[in-house]
């Protein structure tokens, strides 16, 4: 991926075509987590894409380009949740994302929906994504304590509703 990005930035707009196409499926899960609405999916992922694209000059470390994409996405799924008045500190902000596709996609989104918003993301980064947890941090803007916190409290609240039978497998 990084010899992709230094292409991109080199101005090599297939590049930059090629990072956006193996990103796609994160961005989409991290803002339906966020957003639970296709059309505003789509435009968060649009508007990323395009200030990736003004802004991949400033991107420090060309092997943190997907961190980096996944943070402005973040942001902009913030901002387009606060002009919809539906506002949640980054703190608690959550994503969802997933592999693979069918069944499966739809029990984990079932089971992720059950948990408290501000587990979701971290969990879904963590799972689905297979991001440590000092770049959940780094993403969410909190602490790798809070990450490890969220992650246990998440595990346990699905243990609660598994054992109380609201989870069929």
């Amino acid at each position: 991926m990084e010899n992709l990005v230094k292409k991109a930035k080199a101005g090599d707009s297939s590049a930059f075509a090629q990072l956006i196409r193996m990103n796609t499926q994160s961005m989409y899960k991290v803002a339906w987590a966020y957003l639970k609405n296709d059309e505003d999916v789509a435009d968060a992922i649009q508007e990323t894409i395009l200030k990736c694209y003004e802004k991949l000059s400033t991107l420090k470390k060309d092997s943190y380009f997907k961190t980096w994409m996944i943070r402005i996405l973040i942001n902009n799924c913030n901002e387009m949740l606060r002009h919809k008045g539906r506002v949640f500190p980054t703190m608690e902000m959550e994503e969802g994302i997933f592999e693979e596709p069918g069944y499966v996609d739809c029990e984990w989104k079932e089971i992720l929906a059950s948990l408290d918003e501000k587990y979701q993301v971290v969990m879904l980064l963590y799972y689905s994504k297979s991001f440590s947890v000092k770049e959940i941090a780094a993403l969410l803007e909190i602490s790798q304590n809070t990450v490890l916190t969220r992650l246990s409290r998440a595990r346990k609240q699905l243990r609660a509703e598994y054992e109380g039978g609201y989870i069929h497998g």
